[in-house]
């Protein structure tokens, strides 16, 4: 089987080849000949998610899938929430997008948030989401150095270091992507994928 993922982040690409099944073989953007800009214009995770992977089954034909991811505060109404990527800007930058959440949450007792990730999937002309979740707490600084975007200042619940401090396996079996991701595989897996 042959899966598009919707994604130009490299980091995604990175983790999510990790927990695909080699029996899987994933193609990135890149190698289908799509090198414009997906759009994820919706309002919410699941929106954008669904957006991304019709935009590919619609303009280049071929199976697909695509996450959408948001980070959820507590304090702050569930921002960044769908605008996480874009927090300080359109510029995309991940620094610029932890200093202004650290800076919402300064004088903040409540620090809980969650990671909510949404996959939608297009195969054999149907539709599927599915969804992971990691609830933790902003740490008040930034630690460590793995990961990308908002991993320094993301403490999952029950553990003691960051997102960006834990080796990518831990982080694929507790996180909000390789929630999801492993219930897209186990989708994938299931006899409903077989024609």
């Amino acid at each position: 089987m042959e899966l598009v993922f919707a994604t130009n982040n490299l980091n995604k690409l990175k983790e999510v080849q990790a927990l695909i099944p080699h029996g899987i073989k994933l193609l990135s953007l890149k190698e289908i000949g799509c090198f414009e800009d997906v759009p994820e214009t919706q309002n919410t995770i699941e929106g954008n998610a669904i957006q991304k992977t019709e935009y590919v089954k619609n303009n280049y034909g071929y199976d697909c899938f695509a996450d959408d991811t948001g980070l959820e505060v507590d304090a702050l109404n569930g921002a960044p929430g769908v605008y996480s990527a874009r927090y300080a800007g359109d510029q995309r930058d991940s620094n610029n997008n932890m200093n202004k959440l650290l800076d919402a949450l300064r004088k903040k007792n409540n620090r809980n948030g969650q990671f909510k990730t949404v996959v939608a999937l297009h195969l054999n002309n149907k539709l599927h989401t599915f969804t992971g979740i990691c609830q933790g707490e902003i740490t008040a600084s930034k630690y460590g150095e793995k990961g990308f975007g908002y991993d320094p200042i993301f403490k999952p619940n029950g553990y003691n270091e960051t997102f960006a401090e834990m080796d990518l396996s831990l982080k694929n079996k507790i996180g909000h992507r390789g929630k999801a991701i492993t219930k897209l595989v186990e989708f994938l897996n299931s006899d409903e994928t077989k024609i």
